[in-house]
């Protein structure tokens, strides 16, 4: 899956994905999706990543009680 790291508004290729949709992580692996070789993995905080579209992500991806607050 690929979203936008909103600092650089560049993309990133999310590498674990069972990470992202889990509320109690705050980060997810992934790679920069630029130029044209492969970039090494790095660690992004998911507070900095959002859809290509601009759109936030789910609360429920990023919030443990995202319940309590809707």
């Amino acid at each position: 899956m690929f979203l936008k790291h909103v600092p650089t508004g560049d993309l990133v290729e999310v590498l674990d994905l069972d990470a992202l949709f889990d509320p109690c992580k705050e980060a997810v692996s992934g790679r920069f999706h630029a130029g044209e070789e492969l970039q090494d993995s790095s660690r992004f905080a998911k507070s900095e990543l959002a859809f290509p579209s601009g759109e936030a992500l789910p609360a429920c991806w990023i919030d443990v009680d995202y319940k309590a607050h809707g």
